[in-house]
Parts: C-alpha cells; sequence; structure tokens
C-alpha cells in the first residue's frame, strides 16, 4: 500500500484533533513571577498537579493523568542526573525540555502506531532575579517557548491568551500575595473561557461578561476543589526553594476571591 504525504499529514492532523480534544477541559495552570520568587497556581478537585523538580525548577500540566506523571517522573530523573553528572548550575529549564523531554514527545506525537502523549505542560526556572525568571511552555508534540514574566497553560489557545492578557496588564513590581491573587484572577478567566469552548456555548458578550462567569466559575470551584500552588523562594538562605501555602494562605486566597 503506498503512503503518501497526503496520508501523513492527514493522520497528524487527526491525531492534534484527539489530542486537543481531550485537553479542552482541563484546569489552567498559571505561571507567575515576582518580586520575591516564582509561582505555579491551579486548582484542583483529585490529583495534585504541582510539582518541585529540582532546586530551581516547578512542574505542573494539564491532561491524561498518566501522561503528566511520565512527563514528571522523565524530569526529575533527567535533573537529578545532570546534577550529579555535571553540577546543580547545569540543570536548567532549557536543557531540560529542550534536549531531554520534547524529541521524545516529538517522536511519539508522530508515531502512528502509538497514542500520543495528552499533555500541555510547564516548567518555572527561578532566576537570581525576577528579570531572570523563566518558564517554559512544552506541548505533546514536542514544540516548546519560552516566557518570561508569566506563563499559561490552558484546554485552548483562547483560553491561554485570556489569561495572558490579566497576567500582562499587571504592574511590577508584584509583592507575594498580590501575585497569588492576579494569578487566580487569571485562572478564573483561562477557566471561564475554555469551559465557553463547546460547541453549545452561548455567545460572549464582552468583557464584563467574561468577568462575571469567571468570578461565578472560581466561586463554584471552590466550593468543591481546591487551590494548589507551588513557589520557588528566591529569599530564603536554605539550599530548597521550594514552598508551599499553608492552610491559612489558602483559605484565606480563598475567602477574598469568594
Amino acid at each position: 500500500m503506498l503512503y503518501t504525504p497526503f496520508d501523513f499529514n492527514e493522520a497528524i492532523g487527526h491525531r492534534q484533533d484527539y489530542v486537543e480534544d481531550r485537553l479542552r477541559d482541563g484546569s489552567p495552570v498559571v505561571g507567575l513571577s515576582y518580586d520575591d520568587g516564582l509561582l505555579l497556581l491551579t486548582v484542583t478537585r483529585s490529583q495534585r498537579k504541582v510539582f518541585e523538580i529540582y532546586d530551581r525548577l516547578l512542574y505542573s500540566a494539564i491532561g491524561n493523568q498518566s501522561d503528566v506523571e511520565a512527563i514528571r517522573v522523565a524530569a526529575v530523573d533527567v535533573a537529578h542526573r545532570e546534577g550529579y553528572e555535571r553540577s546543580p548550575d547545569d540543570v536548567t529549564a532549557h536543557r531540560l525540555v529542550g534536549f531531554a523531554l520534547s524529541p521524545p514527545l516529538k517522536r511519539l506525537f508522530g508515531d502512528q502506531v502509538n497514542a500520543p502523549a495528552v499533555v500541555r505542560a510547564v516548567f518555572g526556572e527561578l532566576g537570581p532575579t525576577p528579570a531572570e525568571d523563566a518558564f517554559y511552555v512544552l506541548n505533546y508534540d514536542g514544540e516548546f517557548r519560552r516566557w518570561s514574566r508569566w506563563a499559561v497553560v490552558a484546554g485552548t489557545a483562547e483560553a491561554e491568551q485570556r489569561a495572558g492578557e490579566v497576567l500582562d496588564g499587571a504592574s511590577d513590581p508584584l509583592g507575594r500575595r498580590d501575585a497569588l491573587s492576579l494569578a487566580l484572577r487569571a485562572w478564573s478567566i483561562g477557566a471561564a473561557v475554555g469551559r465557553r469552548a463547546g460547541k453549545d456555548a452561548p455567545e460572549e458578550t464582552g468583557d464584563s461578561d467574561v468577568t462575571e462567569r469567571a468570578a461565578a466559575l472560581l466561586r463554584e470551584e471552590l466550593a468543591h476543589a481546591r487551590i494548589e500552588v507551588g513557589l520557588l523562594d528566591r529569599t530564603t538562605t536554605r539550599e530548597a526553594k521550594y514552598a508551599v501555602l499553608t492552610d491559612d494562605e489558602i483559605a484565606s486566597l480563598a475567602a477574598e476571591a469568594g
């Protein structure tokens, strides 16, 4: 049987549609840099979604939990091997994403025998200053992009764009409390726009409509789900930079949002 370039492109298109359809309802993940560190924030009803990968690296993703976990395990293994064989300074998000994770994802996406990974991931890397913080978004097809200041992964491109507009409009410098509130607001906008992406979604009437729906969605979600935040603290004297919010801080953030 003759296999033409058209057949290959059509198969790739079907695989892309398959993955995008399964990512559509994913709870967004928001990454944001602030004065004293950087954070990854999401809202989850079940499994944990934000992880420390190495001393200055955070990871989160949307997609099938098995694929999210496979990327996490691979990232941890590579990071610790690099740190042992080279040095901790050689463990960077760019090396991790560009050389260790992107190529196998790209091969898997082009493999017509096996199912593609259903995952869209974000890595946050803490720098000495906010200007040197970096975020890398890694897609299921192996493509990746570097972001500064903030990054968003969500189920649709529109959801990512609208959440990004919230973050892009923030004034510098940002303190930790303001960064948390801003990230949660961006999450709610992204989630509201993503939920609207279905075929039977009502027509949007403007920014105020999105804001109202986002606030209502956040209240609804927080009744059944929890805010999850991972932080990398730039100011700590500890070797480990990773921190999590206390229960009181999460409750205060949820109350403020409600």
